[in-house]
């Protein structure tokens, strides 16, 4: 193969993904040409609703799906959190890159730390993950909606309009913003769990022999064991951006440590579960947490909240 296609986002993170994967493959294939092809997608041109009420995050990878498979792309490099569990025919999830800290983070020019919100903040986020999260901590916080890209979003927080944040971890290190806020603050797990896949990049390919085996020293063998437990628990309960849902895996040693959240979008009922198992049973660990939260009654919390996030959005 003398010549692969990336399609990308336009985004400045996106970009970054996609460069990131282009200058491994040259590392790798010094003979390799690679390019990016650079497309806006749904997600990218509605900024002002919330993704939960105009279809999820799979408006941002459509148009890359449509572009692979037309011809014009074999490869797409997404961030995992963003990618749907079902692909089109003919292409797959190929490959998941080593991951980068999967904490969130708050972001603000005064505040280090949720403790040292004052009450009534304002904090900027429209992920429903958060704010559930948030408000079962601090329910005299005013949590309201931020869309748009990284650098975006910081904007508006320098600008004052919200007095912090909450931004992927991930994202702020890959583009070099951290000196950009006052205030950079990871979140420890144990008060926020992250997204299904957060922080690490998943590479959605053509179903071609030759490209998959191209690209498959791109897979890292711990990230793989995380994100499947962490997929496999949400594919089980049917949960997107719709519904507020954290699940974390980590792998340490020879143990998988998980910690899963579902609750309503206000915060004020949850379920949670802890589970750890051996790094031989990673295959049914993401099954097994979410019948044990089936069992606690799951399902019923998830209609609900799935009502209650349409009301606030």
């Amino acid at each position: 193969m003398k010549k692969i296609v990336i399609a990308t986002r336009k985004s400045k993170l996106a970009l970054w993904q996609s460069e990131h994967i282009k200058s491994l493959l040259e590392d790798r294939y010094p003979d390799l040409e690679v390019e990016l092809l650079e497309m806006s997608t749904k997600g990218d041109k509605i900024l002002d609703t919330p993704l939960a009420k105009i279809g999820g995050k799979g408006l941002f990878t459509k148009e890359l799906e449509e572009a692979m498979l037309r011809g014009d792309a074999q490869l797409a490099v997404h961030s995992l959190k963003d990618v749907p569990m079902e692909f089109p025919g003919g292409l797959k999830l190929a490959a998941i890159t080593k991951r980068e800290d999967p904490r969130d983070a708050l972001l603000s020019e005064k505040y280090c730390s949720i403790d040292e919100l004052p009450q009534g903040a304002v904090v900027g986020t429209t992920s429903l993950r958060r704010r559930m999260q948030l408000l079962a901590y601090r329910p005299d916080l005013q949590i309201e909606s931020l869309r748009g890209n990284v650098n975006t979003r910081i904007e508006k927080l320098k600008r004052g309009d919200f007095d912090a944040i909450i931004l992927a971890t991930a994202g702020i290190k890959r583009l070099g913003l951290l000196d950009l806020v006052r205030y950079a603050t990871p979140i420890e797990i144990t008060q926020m769990v992250p997204a299904m896949g957060q922080a690490a990049l998943g590479i959605e390919a053509i179903d071609d022999p030759d490209v998959l085996e191209l690209i498959s020293f791109l897979n890292d063998e711990q990230a793989f064991i995380e994100t499947k437990v962490e997929r496999d628990f949400v594919t089980i309960l049917q949960g997107g951006c719709q519904v507020p849902i954290g699940v974390h895996a980590k792998l340490e040693d020879e143990k998988i440590i998980a910690r899963a959240i579902v609750g309503m979008p206000d915060g004020t009922k949850m379920l949670k579960e802890k589970r750890i198992c051996m790094k031989s049973a990673y295959t049914q660990m993401g099954k097994e947490l979410a019948d044990v939260m089936i069992e606690n009654g799951v399902i019923k919390l998830l209609r609900d909240a799935e009502v209650m996030a349409q009301e606030i959005l």
